[in-house]
Protein backbone atom coordinates (compact mmCIF):
# COMPACT_ATOMS: atom_id res chain seq x y z
CA UNK A 1 0.00 0.00 0.00
CA UNK A 2 1.31 3.45 -0.91
CA UNK A 3 1.85 6.16 1.68
CA UNK A 4 -0.91 8.74 1.39
CA UNK A 5 1.47 11.66 1.98
CA UNK A 6 5.17 12.03 1.23
CA UNK A 7 7.48 15.01 1.59
CA UNK A 8 10.39 14.61 -0.78
CA UNK A 9 13.53 16.57 0.11
CA UNK A 10 16.99 16.91 -1.32
CA UNK A 11 19.61 19.17 -2.82
CA UNK A 12 18.44 21.40 -5.68
CA UNK A 13 19.76 19.13 -8.44
CA UNK A 14 18.57 16.82 -11.19
CA UNK A 15 18.29 13.88 -8.75
CA UNK A 16 15.67 15.76 -6.72
CA UNK A 17 13.71 16.51 -9.91
CA UNK A 18 13.94 12.86 -10.94
CA UNK A 19 12.60 11.72 -7.55
CA UNK A 20 9.60 14.05 -7.80
CA UNK A 21 9.03 13.04 -11.44
CA UNK A 22 9.14 9.36 -10.45
CA UNK A 23 6.56 9.93 -7.71
CA UNK A 24 4.29 11.61 -10.27
CA UNK A 25 4.81 8.72 -12.70
CA UNK A 26 3.88 6.32 -9.88
CA UNK A 27 0.52 8.09 -9.49
CA UNK A 28 1.18 10.65 -6.76
CA UNK A 29 -0.12 14.20 -7.19
CA UNK A 30 1.64 17.40 -6.20
CA UNK A 31 0.37 18.93 -2.96
CA UNK A 32 1.08 22.62 -2.48
CA UNK A 33 4.04 24.62 -3.64
CA UNK A 34 7.65 23.51 -3.45
CA UNK A 35 9.76 24.92 -0.64
CA UNK A 36 13.40 25.98 -0.71
CA UNK A 37 15.91 26.71 2.03
CA UNK A 38 19.62 27.34 2.21
CA UNK A 39 21.72 25.35 4.68
CA UNK A 40 24.79 27.60 4.42
CA UNK A 41 26.31 25.53 1.64
CA UNK A 42 23.58 24.50 -0.79
CA UNK A 43 19.92 25.00 -1.64
CA UNK A 44 17.61 22.28 -0.27
CA UNK A 45 14.23 21.62 -1.94
CA UNK A 46 11.08 20.04 -0.61
CA UNK A 47 7.87 18.99 -2.35
CA UNK A 48 4.83 17.33 -0.83
CA UNK A 49 2.99 14.70 -2.85
CA UNK A 50 -0.21 12.82 -2.03
CA UNK A 51 -1.69 9.55 -3.17
CA UNK A 52 -5.18 10.18 -4.60
CA UNK A 53 -7.98 8.85 -2.41
CA UNK A 54 -10.07 6.00 -3.68
CA UNK A 55 -13.37 7.57 -4.74
CA UNK A 56 -15.23 4.27 -5.19
CA UNK A 57 -18.19 3.79 -2.90
CA UNK A 58 -17.77 0.84 -0.52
Amino acid sequence: MKQRYRFITGRDDDQFCKRVSQALSDGYQLYGSPSLTFNGTEVICGQAVVWPEDTKAS
